[in-house]
């Protein structure tokens, strides 16, 4: 679904059109993931890789019916990580697809988008850009969220590749409730003020109560 030059990746698939998107969630330190059939939002695969750089690394790999995959392996950085996701996702033993060339998009999850961003975008040029121009706000994930963006790239190819912001969902908040009581300099110079985030849980739990509620989110003050 597109909506204002946006993809929302939890808009639901035409009917009679398949679509494979993973999803990728970069910390610090480790990277969630899922593999989803957007035709009926089931998830093929998810697992996650921790410890990454750090003495101890594990992968867990879960696919539903199956015994889960485990194995205590070092990876160096977030690309080896990435490409021991993408490998497990095609293994004969462990995989669900066949190939790469079956996942359709690949969305990220990305922790801040400043002022930049107020919904989900596709990744280009610009966008990595302004995710870098982030990175001082969001020191510790920003940098990784970048570096699944470009494994991601690197293993993938041109397929699309959407950002999701966890800043986005708080960007409707007045001015006089993200301001801070500190000099205004320090907001022109630094961008200090109050953001929000965790946005991909405030916006499911905003979305699921109104539609238990039977009303329209616009129609409630949640």
């Amino acid at each position: 679904k597109r909506r204002f030059g946006c993809i929302h990746l939890s808009a639901k698939v035409p009917e009679g059109l398949k679509m494979k998107v993973l999803v990728i969630n970069a910390g610090s330190s480790s990277i969630k993931y899922q593999l989803i059939d957007m035709t009926n939002e089931h998830v093929m695969a998810k697992g996650m890789c921790d410890r990454i750089g750090i003495e101890g690394g594990n992968f867990k790999h879960k696919v539903e019916g199956r015994e889960d995959y485990k194995i205590d392996i070092r990876m160096a950085n977030h690309e080896e990580a990435i490409k021991l996701v993408t490998d497990t996702l095609v293994s004969p033993e462990h995989g669900v697809i066949k190939s790469m060339s079956e996942i359709n998009a690949v969305g990220h999850r990305v922790l801040h988008g400043g002022e930049k961003f107020s919904s989900s975008v596709i990744i280009n040029e610009d966008v990595i850009r302004a995710i870098e121009e982030c990175c001082e706000l969001g020191p510790l994930h920003n940098p990784h969220n970048l570096t699944g963006i470009h494994a991601c790239e690197e293993i993938m190819g041109d397929i699309p590749q959407v950002a999701v912001f966890d800043t986005g969902f708080h960007q409707t908040m007045p001015d006089y409730a993200y301001m801070y009581a500190l000099p205004y300099e320090y907001y022109e110079k630094y961008g200090i003020r109050r953001y929000g985030f965790h946005g991909t849980s405030h916006r499911y739990i905003t979305l699921r109560t109104a539609a238990v509620l039977g009303k329209k989110p616009e129609e409630l003050k949640i």
